[in-house]
């Protein structure tokens, strides 16, 4: 049986890089590419990023209940669809879902077993950072950035419903992480025990992210979101 993985994380927090990076350094993991009805960005590619259709094309999937979950974000629609998972069990892969809070609730609900992971920015600074150097690429009002920022706000509160909590500060050692959290659940399943010293230390980073094991950096770090003071605007 497949494991799947759910991703999540406020928009601006990296979770992008980091999937690119772990489908390229972790074998047998297969990645469900979402459908949207939103426009490609920038350089992106329908079926590398997103599957881009119309919004009655997308109706009429949910319609014909093809998806595992799907949810309407900033206006657009998104959705994975139930054929990804069927496809990796037959190959014996892993699933990895990269999805926002409302989709990873319906899921966690079809699929108990599913291992979840939330990806959170150190600070609502450096998220509101990132959101600002991404916006000169993809030309986002300042508008948009201040509802991004909003709704993060909002859906890390949901940090409690994951099993894992990965802080993204630094890239390399967020993908180390993520990577852990991935073979540390396999050897979990297989009922393999860490013997050699990688295999030891997979098991130690991954037991780091444990959401109870994270509870007082995740603390440190929505102090930041609730502190109307906290904001690192510059426009």
């Amino acid at each position: 049986m497949s494991l799947v993985f759910i991703i999540s994380a406020p928009s601006g927090s990296g979770k992008s890089t980091l999937v690119n990076e772990i489908r390229i350094s972790v074998p047998h993991l297969e990645f469900s590419i979402s459908y949207t009805t939103r426009k490609p960005r920038g350089s992106e590619q329908n079926g590398r990023e997103y599957y881009y259709i119309e919004r009655e094309e997308f109706e009429a999937m949910i319609h014909r209940d093809a998806f595992l979950e799907h949810a309407e974000v900033f206006g657009n629609y998104y959705g994975t669809a139930r054929r990804f998972l069927a496809e990796a069990e037959v190959r014996g892969h892993d699933l990895l879902l990269d999805i926002d809070v409302q989709g990873a609730s319906q899921l966690q609900k079809k699929l108990p077993d599913a291992i979840s992971i939330f990806i959170l920015p150190p600070t609502k600074q450096e998220l509101e950072k990132r959101l600002r150097r991404r916006s000169t690429i993809d030309q986002v009002p300042n508008e948009v950035i201040e509802k991004r920022l909003m709704t993060a706000s909002l859906e890390i509160e949901n940090y409690g419903k994951y099993d894992y909590i990965l802080v993204n500060d630094a890239l390399e050692d967020s993908i180390e992480r993520l990577r852990a959290i991935i073979l540390s659940e396999r050897n979990h399943v297989s009922g393999h025990n860490a013997q050699t010293p990688e295999e030891q230390r997979v098991a130690e980073l991954a037991n780091e992210c444990l959401l109870e094991n994270m509870r007082a950096r995740i603390q440190s770090i929505l102090k930041t979101f609730r502190d109307p003071g906290s904001s690192a605007a510059t426009n």
